[in-house]
């Protein structure tokens, strides 16, 4: 199993610029999956509410890039 060597600071934002912009495509996620999120501190959050929220924005990065890549043309399967 791979081990995490600093656990704290695992959700840093790689790209600082981009804070906003995840901030916002956060915030739509969670809107998508019915779940109130407000702008600072959710620790009232359940664990299945954060989940969610996780889930929706990875689905949306993979359709994404799915479409990225099938707009692409590149011919790979």
């Amino acid at each position: 199993m791979a081990s995490n060597k600093s656990s704290s600071g695992s959700n840093k934002i790689l790209v600082p610029e981009a804070r906003a912009a995840m901030d916002q495509f956060k915030m739509e996620a969670a809107n998508e999956v019915g779940v109130n999120l407000k702008k600072g501190y959710n620790g009232s959050l359940t664990t299945r509410e954060a989940g969610s929220i996780g889930g929706q924005m990875v689905k949306k990065m993979i359709q994404s890039y799915e479409n990225k890549l099938s707009s692409s043309g590149s011919g790979e399967e």
